[in-house]
């Protein structure tokens, strides 16, 4: 039987949720950690519809929910592919390098506690590690890959 105090108890941890994301999508610069924590506050939405579907006896919270998962792994594999590209192009994850794209006529935000420098590129072509196929043993170099650049 899901009474009354179960209900809430699963409101509250889905506010707890959706208030610790919106925590940290408003506090945090860096595009994973406010990615996570969008997706933080979709799980509050979900534990909230799951619990207002179990109080009432239907299915329809759970059918939201599943609904939302999968609308939520289409929308993670277009943000981190949208964040690699945008790593690439600036060489940081910092949310502040990417005013110039605002809408013309917006004053950019200033942050005088700390600006975001981008990582120097090294001049070169970009390389990346080469995988070996499964089964053969790679060899090991005799210095560690260590730079994404060369």
């Amino acid at each position: 039987m899901f009474s009354e105090d179960m209900l809430v108890n699963y409101l509250m941890i889905g506010a707890a949720l959706m208030a610790l994301g919106m925590l940290g999508f408003l506090s945090r610069r860096n595009m994973i950690v406010m990615f996570l924590s969008a997706e933080m506050m979709l799980q509050g939405v979900a534990t909230t519809l799951i619990a207002f579907g179990r109080y009432h006896g239907n299915w329809t919270g759970q059918v939201f929910t599943i609904i939302i998962l999968t609308v939520a792994a289409c929308e993670a594999s277009i943000a981190l592919a949208l964040i690699m590209g945008l790593f690439n192009r600036r060489n940081s994850l910092d949310v502040t390098l990417w005013q110039d794209v605002r809408e013309p006529g917006t004053l950019p935000h200033v942050d005088a506690a700390s600006e975001a420098e981008p990582l120097v590129a090294e001049p070169g072509p970009e390389t990346y590690p080469h995988l070996t196929p499964a089964g053969i043993e790679p060899a090991h170099p005799a210095q560690p890959w260590m730079k994404r650049r060369s």
